[in-house]
């Protein structure tokens, strides 16, 4: 099976165990061991290119479900799109998703993931109620918020470096279907996204915008702000699986996604809404997953992969940070096809060290053109940096040491709870780099 992170950044074979053929784990194995989930990392936080994957892909069982209460215990290595075929038949739905139904669990955990209602229901990790985590020093544990309980908030956005979730508790919501009532916006400039989010939050479930990264002049930032809410109706309705209509047979040997194609594929996405508002029923599927859609479209990037640029920042100068980065993008000469802006809410993490905080979070990712796009990734660090902002690290395949450690100031919190036997290429070239400098 592939072991490739999504960015396909650093394509090579790489050694891997499977999860289920495992008892413990040995602190002296070369270059150390880390837990792969489904590969749905951009860069190398799920990479461990000196040492060892542990492959939790096997451990794919839904083990017990409490109707009362919404809790799904299941093991680590289920799909969230496996737990959406279980759970919306039975009128529930997880209460937070990222952008794709292809993370296991224990990724969604150890990632502590996020989702377009954050200003409602905050991160993956608020709804884990408890995890079995098997560590080489101390065997296989129970965590929740009482026992163990700083390996429980360790572990959750952790990265996988506190040891391996075996098995794990969330809570799912009810609700009436899984398909979504959808308020679209299309707003002319950067301006109207910020003159309408506030009610967007305030009105609805889900708040998300997609912005138009190409636009400039009067149409700078312009965008499509979709706001949803799960639609009347019965829930307990078959829940089909999302199989991509078309799939990315192979890798073209230079990147489809450029300034031109970007353009025009940025035109006619903005032209599908009609100007103004409008409201409409849509499926779960299109609203929650619509790159699922198309199995492999990260190959269109070509060879060389991509990078994704993930930031969070404060509010009070969220306008100007924002149009700073835009701006920043087009200078430099480079396209982003998936180019996503949201506010994240004030619901604290459970997790040690978790990504979303208060402040609007903006997503672009760009074909990788080597140092040109290195270039460009620098300066766009700089200016989160100033704006006291923070970078994502599972987004992340090149951060500087010293951006990590001004993204998470408590980054030895982690390292002091992580397991002796587990390694990542991005620990070692951040935390253990800033280790090495003492």
């Amino acid at each position: 099976m592939s072991h490739e992170s999504w960015g396909r950044l650093r394509l090579r074979e790489r050694s891997s165990v499977d999860a289920e053929s495992i008892d413990a784990f040995d602190d002296k194995t070369a270059g150390g061991l880390l837990p792969f989930g489904n590969g749905r990392s951009y860069g190398d936080s799920c990479h461990n290119d000196a040492g060892t994957l542990v492959d939790c892909r096997s451990l794919d069982r839904i083990l017990d479900f409490d109707q009362e209460t919404g809790d799904l215990h299941c093991q680590a290595g289920v799909l969230l799109s496996d737990i959406l075929a279980y759970a919306i038949p039975r009128g529930f739905f997880l209460a937070v998703t990222p952008g794709t139904q292809f993370v296991t669990v224990g990724g969604a955990i150890a990632n502590d993931v996020h989702g377009k209602n954050h200003h409602r229901r905050g991160v993956f990790g608020n709804w884990v109620q408890s995890f079995r985590l098997m560590r080489s020093d101390r065997g296989t544990i129970q965590c929740d918020r009482l026992q163990n309980s700083d390996l429980f908030a360790a572990t959750i956005g952790g990265m996988g470096l506190t040891g391996m979730i075996t098995d794990a508790v969330i809570r799912l919501v009810r609700v009436p279907s899984p398909n979504i009532l959808q308020h679209t916006l299309r707003f002319s400039s950067i301006d109207g996204y910020f003159d309408a989010f506030e009610s967007f939050d305030r009105d609805h479930e889900y708040a998300v915008a997609w912005i138009d990264q190409s636009a400039r002049g009067n149409n700078f930032g312009r965008g499509l702000l979709l706001g949803g809410d799960h639609a009347e109706g019965n829930g307990r309705v078959a829940a089909s699986r999302i199989q991509a209509r078309i799939s990315v047979p192979f890798t073209p040997p230079i990147s489809l996604v450029n300034a031109m194609s970007m353009r025009a594929f940025n035109e006619l996405y903005y032209r599908k809404e009609k100007a103004g508002s409008s409201v409409r029923d849509v499926s779960w599927q299109s609203y929650f997953y619509p790159l699922d859609a198309i199995g492999r479209w990260n190959r269109l990037y070509g060879p060389r992969g991509l990078h994704q640029h993930q930031s969070v920042y404060p509010e009070m100068t969220g306008r100007q940070t924002t149009i700073r980065l835009l701006e920043c993008a087009q200078t430099h000469g480079h396209a982003s096809f998936l180019t996503v802006l949201k506010r994240f809410g004030g619901e604290k993490s459970p997790g040690l060290v978790s990504f979303p905080r208060p402040g609007f979070t903006l997503t672009l990712d760009f074909a990788n053109q080597g140092k040109p796009t290195e270039h460009l990734l620098d300066a766009l660090d700089d200016i989160v940096m100033e704006a006291g902002g923070a970078i994502n690290p599972y987004k992340d395949g090149r951060m500087p040491a010293d951006v990590f450690a001004a993204s998470f100031p408590n980054w030895r919190d982690l390292e002091k709870l992580r397991d002796p036997a587990m390694m990542s290429d991005f620990w070692r070239r951040t935390a253990m780099d800033l280790e090495n400098r003492n």
